[in-house]
């Protein structure tokens, strides 16, 4: 199996639902427990071996860049891809096709998540999928896209269901493993990987899920954002590794 190197996240959003607090800063900026939300997701990834990051940036995007530079401060490597106008969690992808050209993972950098990357990566090996989606847990889903799976492969997604209605109570946590292939299908211009092209590869059949057991906290509201600050207690799922888990 091969060494899973890639990964690019997602910070160009302009966080509108933090309101006064992302005035002037960046939502993936915003300070939690003493670190960026953003350096969580670096931290994630610098665990697994997972070095060469790609973060996607527009809204007050020198505060990113500035602050997180060429990413050798963090153990990594850090390129940028700069968004001249929102072109979606999927647009982004098209800015650096050349670049990814192997598998890779894809998240948001505005949620907390505690995963074995290693055990994500030999699924989403043996099942032969073109995408695997981080699946978590929560008692409500009916403030989330509810995800319904047979076995390991998703069916379809429900956008908020009622309670009593949902097909179950797993959502994405946003984070994913990507083929290369599937870059080739993000048409130009905005684009959503939710909407426009994890639905199409659940039809054929290409989708699977992963799910972990481990944190997973969204701070894309202030109420979520101020549990998130409570709650967080570090990564448990695998301790620092001093070599890629990926041989």
């Amino acid at each position: 199996m091969k060494q899973l190197r890639k990964a690019v996240i997602l910070a160009g959003g302009f966080g509108s639902r933090m309101k006064e607090l992302t005035k002037n800063t960046p939502k993936p900026m915003l300070p939690l427990q003493g670190k960026r939300i953003l350096e969580y997701a670096v931290d994630l990834f610098r665990r697994y071996g997972i070095t060469d990051l790609a973060i996607s940036v527009h809204y007050l995007k020198d505060q990113i860049k500035d602050y997180f530079g060429n990413g050798s401060r963090f153990g990594v490597n850090i390129i940028y891809i700069e968004e001249n106008e929102p072109l979606g969690t999927a647009g982004a992808l098209r800015l650096a096709q050349e670049w990814l050209d192997e598998p890779f993972i894809m998240c948001n950098a505005d949620e907390l998540k505690d995963l074995n990357l290693q055990e994500m990566y030999e699924q989403h090996c043996e099942t032969d999928a073109l995408v695997t989606l981080a699946l978590t847990a929560v008692e409500d889903p009916s403030q989330y896209g509810v995800v319904e799976i047979d076995g390991l492969r998703v069916k379809r997604f429900v956008e908020k269901p009622k309670k009593d209605e949902a097909p179950s109570n797993l959502i994405s946590a946003g984070l994913y493993i990507i083929d290369p292939v599937v870059v080739k299908r993000v048409p130009e211009g905005f684009c959503m990987v939710e909407k426009n092209i994890f639905p199409q590869l659940a039809q054929e059949g290409k989708l699977f899920g992963f799910e972990f057991k481990g944190q997973w906290f969204d701070t894309g509201t202030p109420e979520r954002y101020a549990h998130a600050q409570l709650n967080w207690k570090g990564f448990k799922e695998q301790p620092l590794l001093e070599e890629p888990a990926f041989t």
